[in-house]
């Protein structure tokens, strides 16, 4: 693959460090889970229930930036972030040099807070999820996927489209 970020986003339990991580084994390119560079700040107050503020968000973000182009000095990768705003996604994005594709993962209210019930040891509480679909601006120019699809199709699907988008 020629240098390409992929950046997966959606809000939290639709399954971008899953699928981030599998689209990148399969790639042999490396790998970012956006949520490992949040603040402790922030991750005390989504413990706590209290969702994010863009003031808590946008240092988060440029921080995720940065990695993102350190990503592309090593000449492509996969990004896990919740990219919720369109304009969180151009903090990520606006001095990339590299084609990004951008992947939205979309499911109704229901799977996604049963997903959240489900996981174990994440500081994600499933009670923040209606604050993060009120926050959701749904991209216009990504791959949306359901997140109903099995991971190997959703990953499929992101490698095809990644193809494609490198042969134009």
């Amino acid at each position: 693959m020629s240098a390409m970020v992929i950046l997966i986003m959606g809000v939290s339990g639709c399954g971008k460090t899953t699928v981030g991580k599998r689209v990148a084994r399969l790639l042999n390119i490396p790998f970012l889970d956006a949520d490992d560079l949040h603040p402790a700040a922030n991750i005390q107050k989504m413990e706590k229930g209290l969702p994010l503020t863009d003031e808590d968000r946008v240092p988060w973000l440029k921080k995720v930036a940065e990695k993102m182009a350190k990503l592309e000095g090593q000449g492509s990768g996969v990004v896990a972030c919740s990219a919720l705003k369109e304009r969180y996604r151009q903090v990520l994005t606006s001095d990339s040099s590299f084609p990004i594709l951008l992947v939205y993962l979309k499911g109704t209210r229901d799977v996604l807070y049963r997903r959240l019930r489900q996981r174990k040891d994440h500081f994600m509480p499933p009670n923040l999820l209606d604050s993060q679909l009120k926050t959701l601006e749904e991209p216009r120019n990504a791959l949306t996927l359901s997140i109903e699809l099995t991971p190997e199709i959703i990953c499929n699907r992101i490698i095809q489209q990644a193809a494609r988008q490198q042969a134009s």
